[in-house]
């Protein structure tokens, strides 16, 4: 959530940044926000105002009263009861303008980072790089749909979609065999990778309440896309990040302990309403799947640092799989709301002939933070340290589903399909056959 004195200080730049987010009615709802901010200073100073009048009669009656002097204390106490009222009346229009300022606030997402592109759509997102050969495939080589219809056990598929839909619903597969085992090591692998990095390992709840959701900015900008379990009022998880950051939330964490690194692994779900055709066949798009999340909180001045070794670092991941991916500077109309930055890892789908997405590495700036409550009393060299926001960052490392798919499919030989070196310690065999 922005903050307000950030609005006000620098209006001309919100305006640009929510420009660059294509954000509908951006002058009339940043005026709308500084007329409701300049209200509620101007109630919250009368208010005060009254207040301390009210306290300078009351302690002018005792005096009247030992004095004597009944009628003017008598006068008193009338003008205390008016004040009395009149500071009641201004509490509750205070209380009713900071419920729509902040309805207003919660509405505007964060702004963008300067080195933000322009552009509406995943069209505008510019490409940083791309590293690694494109497998050639033999004659006859198929998706990961197909492909995995012929090695699973007992004479089933290796990943069950239908058996899914029997269970669950579609977009929920069943991993069976070496699906099963590839899934273990992938998650195995890819937390073992990121304690050598410095990140404590955490495992989080996989339901949040409202509060939390609120906090990293899922609520109210994305409700309709998580599962939501009506009678504890809890959400399900889209992501890691959710519970992983509100470990934080409302707490002031000593300089010392900054920066905070954490990976959890943890299942997510999400509905991904108006979601169809060919590009979510497979495992290219579901409703649960499994992920590895890295979240940091850092000084200011440190994020955007901690922002590209995080890319440097998923971008790792991807080489020892040996998958050719490129990097993409996300675009200001295709930005997550609460992100300042993002990059996209994608994967190249050898039989699908197309990128999938794998990976997002977001800085939130003290957009998250702001909601959270998450600050830190940092020294400066100049006096006695002052209380700030800290910013968090989080980022897939990884996303197992379509990882997994593009193993699968670039990997695939007419003899069966090669693991990953990486893996093999981790599955116990270096083929699927």
């Amino acid at each position: 959530m922005l903050q307000l004195a950030f609005i006000r200080e620098n209006k001309e730049t919100v305006l640009a940044g929510l420009q660059k987010r294509n954000f509908a009615n951006a002058p009339d709802v940043v005026e709308q926000l500084l007329t409701l901010d300049q209200q509620r200073r101007d109630t919250q100073r009368e208010l005060d105002d009254v207040l301390s009048q009210s306290n300078a009669k009351a302690s002018q009656i005792g005096a009247l009263m030992k004095s004597g002097d009944k009628t003017a204390a008598e006068a008193a106490k009338a003008e205390t009861a008016e004040l009395k009222v009149r500071s009641k009346d201004l509490a509750e229009s205070l209380r009713q303008i900071e419920v729509e300022l902040q309805n207003v606030l919660v509405t505007v997402p964060n702004i963008p980072h300067s080195s933000v592109p322009p552009g509406r759509s995943a069209d505008d997102n510019e490409v940083v790089l791309e590293n690694g050969a494109k497998p050639t495939l033999y004659d006859g080589a198929q998706p990961h749909w197909e492909l995995i219809k012929k090695y699973g056990p007992d004479g089933g598929p290796l990943i069950d979609f239908e058996l899914g839909v029997k269970i669950s619903g579609a977009g929920f597969p069943v991993y069976r065999g070496k699906g099963a085992r590839l899934q273990r090591a992938m998650i195995n692998f890819f937390l073992d990778e990121a304690l050598k990095a410095g990140y404590a390992e955490v495992q989080p709840p996989i339901v949040v309440n409202e509060d939390s959701g609120f906090g990293t900015g899922q609520l109210p900008d994305k409700e309709g896309q998580m599962y939501y379990v009506t009678e504890d009022k809890l959400y399900m998880i889209p992501t890691a990040e959710v519970p992983i950051t509100n470990l934080y939330r409302d707490v002031i964490l000593p300089e010392g302990q900054l920066p905070v690194k954490n990976v959890g692994y943890t299942p997510c779900f999400r509905r991904e309403a108006g979601s169809w055709g060919a590009h979510v066949r497979g495992l290219n798009r579901l409703h649960q799947f499994d992920k590895v999340e890295i979240v940091r909180i850092e000084k200011p001045e440190n994020s955007y640092a901690a922002l590209e070794e995080m890319s440097q670092y998923v971008q790792g991941l991807l080489q020892k799989l040996e998958l050719p991916y490129r990097v993409l500077r996300l675009c200001g109309g295709d930005m997550g709301f609460t992100s300042a930055l993002t990059y996209d890892m994608e994967v190249w789908s050898a039989a699908q002939q197309r990128w999938l997405e794998v990976s997002s590495v977001s800085n939130f700036e003290t957009y998250q933070a702001n909601r959270l409550k998450l600050r830190s009393k940092i020294d400066r060299g100049d006096g006695p340290g002052k209380m700030q926001l800290l910013h968090t960052l989080n980022g897939s490392a990884l996303a197992l589903p379509r990882i997994l798919a593009s193993i699968l499919e670039n990997n695939q030989t007419p003899d069966g399909i090669r693991i990953p070196k990486v893996l093999v310690p981790y599955c116990g065999f270096d083929v699927i056959n």
